[in-house]
């Protein structure tokens, strides 16, 4: 089938005014979930009016999306459509492409989903109508569904469903379940749900007769999240008592290893450890897992693990997985069993490179997912402040401005003069051939960012995110609409008008970790305020008119890093807001190498607004400082004693470097 390449924008604003059913159609469908203290509201409740979402909205709508499916229904570049038409009988040929395909194109179809939730556009819907029956002929009778074993299967003979330890059958059917459970809350069509519950019912039965060593074979579980959430859907029990077994089989495996989070049973970890993708989907599911029953000894790993990560492992991006390739845990034995190969790994505390850093988009993006789910688990607004860290720095990077190239991994530093090539490039490109995971991903995490804007409870209304919107949603039968008017992130203001909202419902406003002094008026005047886990409560009288406004200093900020962390050691990282700056060749003077400037932490810069490929970028002007312009040309030098000169530059917001060229980056810089 053919991309649909001609779509046209429409407007991304007002085109849902309300819908039936409290939570039933919303990205984390947790309204009737126990232990759940915020509710997300449903799809399409939240639309873009302007400012940087409306920006990437529209971007996501005119090319991110035409040219994944693009990508994806064209066999002579990725093959993966064209696999499940072989796999249904519809075509003659060979399995093409990673076997974990599967769950990249149902990733793209949760991605045209949640476009539709905003815009409505029936194109579209046609688009996932026609490849649908297709996945359907592609499946079992008995549920089981993955194009590589079925074609493989057919031309050898052999069995070999879950046979490989590398196999990704229940990553993509993790997928195909979220994707499935989207679809139906957005459209109300069953179709490919109907496709995800036989799936699910294929692993009930696998997972109850096989034994822990077959049944590990699954290693990257999105399959967790997803079954959660199609028990949630479907309000089958048997769903939910999978995922609990999903959790506990981790820990009856006897030759686990730190890759996949098994050497340890689940319920004894304390650490990240491992693959950062694998560990950050696990997290996310047992967090899905807890917003359901109570189970202490689940949820307090949780809390370990994440203070673990954020006190030891993660970048100031907010990225995840610090090494290509390495040992867990580290030590002195020789047994394997002790120490293990990890690859796209946590490393040890304060491991944290520049220039090798792995930091894959799909573990920034599962950073996001674990930490939406511990934020509607406890309220607390620490976890939404991970959540836009990351989202605003590592998961952005991953895409370039124009929407259809993007990186693997992303890392913190990237020098020309580097004598040696990784495995992944580091420039940004339409098709990463060997693992396209990421594009996926990140297309549907800027699709569904709405959805993350805000959330409900029986007595409040709690804003995460800020930027222009419009919020026009139902909880439990009352009516709540809030206009949302912000330039953030490039302003820190953030005004709301309230035009409904049930009678003492409170406004939550989240304050940012980062944000000092913050301010709030109502009609103009400033008012006192209390804060609770990080949000600002207003509850006295909220009324129909009244304009609550939310001021935050946007200071320019300069960061340095525990002194553990020996690459980043006497050198500072510059933030303004939820955002991380970078240097980069292109706005730093002919025949100057970036890596020899440094920067004064009592120096002022200030924002200048341009645009790059259409799209608003706040980048800062200031002075950085070199003292020596000799070329490396040995492992070491002497310390130049000559006076210090400024030198003009500019610092691109880390997300959109070598979007205008390619070249040399540093966040972090040497400190003056």
């Amino acid at each position: 089938m053919k991309a649909k390449n001609s779509l046209l924008i429409l407007a991304l604003s007002g085109l849902l005014t309300g819908q039936l059913y409290a939570q039933e159609k919303a990205i984390t469908n947790t309204g009737e979930s126990p232990f759940a203290v915020q509710n997300a509201v449903n799809m399409g409740d939240v639309s873009w009016t302007k400012g940087f979402w409306a920006e990437r909205t529209s971007v996501c709508y005119e090319r991110m999306v035409p040219h994944l499916w693009d990508v994806y229904t064209r066999a002579d570049i990725s093959h993966a459509y064209r696999n499940f038409e072989i796999a249904a009988g519809l075509a003659e040929g060979e399995h093409k492409g990673p076997s974990f395909h599967d769950g990249d194109f149902y990733k793209t179809l949760e991605a045209v989903c949640a476009l539709y939730a905003q815009t409505k556009d029936e194109r579209l819907l046609q688009m996932i109508d026609e490849v649908t029956p297709v996945i359907a002929k592609s499946q079992r009778e008995d549920g089981y569904i993955y194009t590589k074993a079925t074609i493989d299967q057919r031309n050898s003979g052999e069995n070999i469903e879950f046979q490989d330890r590398l196999s990704f059958e229940a990553y993509n059917i993790g997928h195909l379940m979220t994707a499935g459970c989207i679809h139906y809350r957005v459209t109300g069509n069953k179709n490919l749900l109907n496709i995800a519950i036989k799936a699910a019912d294929y692993l009930y039965g696998f997972y109850k007769k096989s034994n822990p060593t077959l049944a590990r074979n699954a290693i990257c579980p999105s399959h967790y999240m997803g079954t959660i959430e199609l028990y949630r859907t479907t309000k089958d029990p048997k769903y939910l008592e999978l995922a609990q077994h999903l959790v506990d089989i981790k820990g009856e495996i006897e030759d686990g290893t730190d890759d996949n989070q098994d050497r340890i049973p689940f319920r004894q970890q304390n650490k990240a450890m491992g693959h950062a993708v694998r560990a950050s989907y696990l997290y996310a599911g047992v967090t899905d897992l807890v917003t359901e029953i109570q189970d202490t000894t689940l949820s307090n790993r949780l809390f370990a693990i994440w203070d673990d990560v954020v006190k030891h492992k993660m970048y100031i991006t907010g990225g995840l997985g610090s090494l290509y390739d390495g040992t867990s845990p580290d030590g002195t034995s020789y047994d394997p069993a002790d120490v293990q190969k990890v690859h796209q790994a946590f490393g040890r505390d304060y491991q944290l490179p520049n220039l090798t850093a792995h930091n894959e988009t799909c573990a920034n993006i599962g950073n996001m997912l674990w930490n939406w789910r511990m934020a509607g688990l406890t309220g607390d607004a620490k976890y939404i402040d991970v959540l836009e860290l990351a989202l605003y720095n590592s998961v952005l990077s991953g895409i370039s401005l124009d929407g259809d190239k993007f990186l693997y991994t992303n890392p913190l530093s990237y020098s020309s003069n580097l004598p040696f090539q990784q495995r992944w490039s580091k420039k940004r490109v339409p098709y990463i051939s060997l693992s396209n995971c990421c594009p996926p991903n990140v297309v549907r995490t800027i699709a569904e960012v709405s959805s993350y804007a805000y959330s409900v409870s029986d007595d409040a209304v709690w804003v995460n995110l800020f930027g222009g919107n419009i919020l026009n949603t139902e909880y439990k039968g009352q009516k709540i609409k809030i206009s949302q008017e912000s330039n953030y992130p490039w302003d820190g203001d953030a005004s709301f008008v309230v035009e409904e909202l049930p009678a003492n419902y409170a406004l939550k406003l989240r304050i940012p970790g980062w944000a000092d002094d913050a301010k709030i008026m109502k009609n103009n005047k400033e008012v006192a305020f209390q804060t609770e886990k990080g949000y600002a409560i207003l509850s006295a009288g909220l009324k129909k008119g009244d304009r609550i406004t939310l001021q935050l200093p946007m200071n320019v900020t300069f960061m340095e890093a525990n002194p553990l962390v020996e690459e980043a050691r006497n050198q500072v990282a510059v933030m303004r807001g939820p955002v991380v700056y970078c240097l980069e060749k292109a706005d730093v003077p002919e025949n100057t190498d970036i890596f020899d400037l440094k920067i004064n932490a009592s120096s002022s810069f200030e924002p200048v607004e341009e645009s790059v490929l259409g799209q608003s970028i706040v980048f800062l002007q200031g002075n950085a400082y070199t003292d020596n312009t000799e070329k490396w040309n040995t492992l070491y030098r002497k310390v130049s004693a000559d006076e210090q000169e400024a030198v003009s530059v500019k610092l691109v917001p880390y997300f959109a470097w070598g979007n205008r060229s390619f070249g040399d980056m540093s966040v972090w810089l040497p400190r003056k």
